[in-house]
Parts: C-alpha cells; structure tokens; sequence
C-alpha cells in the first residue's frame, strides 16, 4: 500500500494542532482555572507544557516519521529482532477506539447546544430553565445517541475523501474559522463591563495560591491536553518529509494549542465576572454557567451560536485527527481500502459509542465508581490517567533506552531538517528525568482518582498512617 502524504507543512502543523486542540483546551482547561486561582495555574501550566509536552511530542513525531507507519507497525519497523514493544502499538489502537467512545459523545452535546442557540432555544428564558436544559439533554437518549451518531457520520464522511482532499483540506478550514472565531469572541469579552476583573483573575499570577493542588493540577492538564501516548502525533509525523526538523515544528503546534487554550479563558472568564457565574463551576463550567451568562447577553443568541461552533470545530478537529489515526491503523492490519475501511470502522465506533450516549439516561444505574459516576467516567479514566501516562512513558524509554531505538537514532530523526535542533546534553534530562515525571503522573492520577464516594487511595493511606 502506498504511503500517503499531506500536502503542504500548514496542512501538518493545523492537522497536527487540531489533533491537540479539543475540548481538554476550550473546556477542561478554563474550569481548572478557574478552580486553581486563576493566572498562578496558568504560569505553572506553561512552564510544564515546555518542559513535559514538548519533548514527548517531538519523540512521537520521530517515531512516525522514521517507520513511516501507523502506531500498531511502527513499533515493528524500529525494533530489533525478538523485542516486544510494538504490544504497545496494538494498545494505541485500543485507546483511541476508547477515546473515541466518549469524545463523540461530549462533541455531540457541543453540536446539540450550537443548534438550540441558533434556533433561540437557548435564550429568553429564565436561568433556572437554562440551567435545567443541560439535564433534559444528558435524559433523552434519541438526543445522545442522535447527535452522537452525527458526530460519528461526519468524521467519517470527510475521511472517505481522502488525507489530502478530506482529512487535510477540511481540518485547514475548520481551524482556521476556529481561531478567527476565537478571536472575535475574546475581543467581544474585552468590553464586557466585567473584563478588567476577570482578565486579572485570569492573568495575573497570585504566587500565594500556589500549592500542591495547583502543582499537580498544572502537570496534569499540561501533558495531557496534546493527547500524548496513543500515537495521535505519530500518525501525522509519519506523512511528513524530513524539510524541517521536529523540535520547530513541536513547538508551532504547542503555541497554537497554547493559544487556543489561553483564549478561551479570555472569552470566559470577563463573561463570568460580568454575568456573577463562579468562576470555580468545575466541570459544567463551560454547559451551564455559559448558557447563563450568553442568556443574559445582549445579542446572546448570536454570541452563544459562535461560541459553541468554535467549541465545536475544536472538538471536530479532534474528532477527525483520532478518527485518522484509527483508520491507518486498521488499514495497515487488514489492507482494506479506504471507503471500505471508513464504512467498517465508523459502523463499528458507531455501536461502541452507544454505551456512554446511554450511560446517562437508559443505562444510569451503572456508576462504576462514586455514586454519581457514569460510563463515561470509566471509559475517560481508563485513557486519561492509564493509556495516556503509561503509552507516553513506552514511547519515552523505548526512544531513550538501548534496549529500545536508542537516544542517538531518535535525535538524528528529531533533528533532520531545518529548525531547532535537540542537544546531546538533554540526554540525562530525557533518559531519567523525564520518564520519573510521567510515572509520578501517573501514580498521582491514579492515588487521587474518587473511586468510591469520599475514596481515594491516597485518603485510605492516609487514614492508616
């Protein structure tokens, strides 16, 4: 099978940008912001951005592009004859199905809302009837499953095209009307009459609130908002040449992905201190506490149908860049041709995303966990604090370690090409230091994770100390 390629570097950087930017930018990280203080969240986040995303995504692109294969065979290109690493790759497989069964779900709701602001649904109507929408949704399976399936039917639609025709060209377009849109929502936030008092909260860091909490909080959302692990970036380094080195290139799609996350706070938080909506909501932060305050608007009908189109396209970007990725895979495991492969695999993720629609309403007597837990609670816990840490850290000790491609091969591909360069004296920081980090990632996801109501691990070791 002939190996495809993008069409141009802006296709990669958008593509591979808008595989890192989805709702953990535009959803989860304003509403841990807000529940960490503010702007000294923010300067912790940055600061392991740089120095924990970075280097884990310039690896996953040098694994892609040196194999020039998918996650499930790239393994078997690299490695030396009797190794087991490329278990892994099938993993990567199974993670991304599983991300998929609950990111079509939550890119559902997104559509959902955009249409019911279009329509007026949304507007003129009390806040407490705002609020009771979110509810009424998350109730009716037609509307879950429904939506979901949209979801599903496009991001497969738009790969029957082709990398180049569908995947590349839509992705360019749609990521580049969401950051237009970002753009002319924040500006609209700046004179809202709240905007000094939020944009303060936001931005300017308070080292008092500094802590713990806030530490972990920062490490956590920083790795895992790139989605890094499960090969998502190493698909798209596998459709590149080797023009431009990979550490330039990591650090375009790391400020892109920055700038999406940093500018939804901006659209956010001046409408939360205008409209009296607690900038500490949590996690309904962005369904809730938005539909208020863009009821509460002048205009809000229009304003509250272009924020969640740009949540939307965030979230499609995702969509298609996983759904990219599963499909290369599968391709490569079975030679299918592609209509072919796109028909089986969105039947497939189609059915295998019934589950989490339903984890809310049919099947709401499930709670894997604390009392209120769902399905998507299982299904987001088993990707984000276990394939996630424990994928990324077999790409890190597989690139660094002698038993597996090796430091030196791995900076040779790195650094083929124009750009910045990685240096030999990183070597100690990425053969120790960094893998340490993602195990203590990993082990504190997993210490602190509600696991029953008022259970965590690390309140049981606690009680017993």
């Amino acid at each position: 099978m002939e190996r495809e390629r993008l069409g141009s570097r802006l296709g990669f950087i958008l593509l591979s940008a808008g595989c890192a930017i989805g709702v953990g930018n535009v959803w989860k990280f304003p509403w841990m912001a807000g529940q960490y203080g503010g702007g000294a969240f923010v300067l912790i986040y940055l600061i392991f951005l740089l120095i924990l995303g970075l280097p884990v995504m310039v690896m996953e692109f040098s694994l892609g592009r040196a194999s020039q294969a998918s996650p499930v065979k790239l393994y078997q290109k690299l490695e030396k004859p009797s190794q087991k690493w490329h278990i892994h790759g099938y993993a990567t497989l199974v993670a991304n199905v599983l991300l998929m069964m609950f990111y079509t779900s939550v890119s559902g709701w997104i559509l959902y809302y955009f249409i019911s602001f279009l329509s007026g649904k949304m507007t003129g109507i009390s806040n407490e009837a705002s609020a009771q929408l979110f509810d009424t949704m998350l109730a009716d399976p037609a509307v879950m499953v429904g939506f979901m399936a949209i979801v599903v039917v496009m991001g497969f639609l738009i790969l029957s095209f082709g990398l180049q025709n569908g995947v590349e060209r839509v992705t360019k377009y749609m990521m580049l009307l969401l950051l237009g849109l970002m753009i002319v929502l924040a500006i609209n936030s700046f004179t809202l009459e709240g905007a000094k008092e939020g944009l303060t909260f936001y931005l300017k860091p308070d080292l008092s609130k500094i802590n713990g909490s806030v530490i972990v909080g920062a490490m956590n959302q920083s790795f895992f908002t790139l989605s890094l692990g499960i090969g998502s970036m190493a698909i798209f380094g596998s459709y590149i040449g080797k023009e431009r080195s990979l550490v330039g290139e990591s650090l375009n799609i790391l400020i892109l992905d920055t700038f999406v996350a940093i500018t939804a706070g901006l659209i956010i938080f001046p409408a939360c201190f205008t409209f009296d909506v607690e900038p500490t909501s949590g996690p309904k932060l962005l369904f809730v506490a938005m539909a208020k305050v863009f009821n509460n608007m002048a205009g809000g009908r229009w304003w509250g149908a272009l924020f969640f189109l740009f949540m939307f396209f965030a979230a499609m970007s995702t969509v298609i860049a996983v759904f990219q990725n599963i499909l290369a895979c599968v391709r490569e495991l079975t030679g299918w041709g592609r209509i072919k492969a796109c028909l089986i695999c969105g039947a497939c993720i189609l059915v295998l995303s019934v589950p989490c629609a339903l984890g809310y309403n049919l099947w709401s007597s499930f709670t894997p966990f604390a009392s209120k837990s769902t399905i998507l609670d299982l299904e987001d816990f088993l990707v984000t604090n276990c394939f996630l840490p424990l994928g990324a850290l077999c790409y890190v000790l597989f690139c660094v370690s002698r038993k597996g491609w090796g430091f030196d091969n791995m900076l040779d591909e790195a650094n083929a090409g124009k750009g910045l360069k990685l240096k030999k004296w990183m070597k100690p920081y990425m053969t120790w230091v960094l893998p340490a980090v993602i195990v203590v990632i990993f082990f504190i996801g997993i210490f602190t994770y509600p696991f029953a109501d008022n259970f965590t691990i690390w309140g049981w070791i606690k009680s017993m100390i």
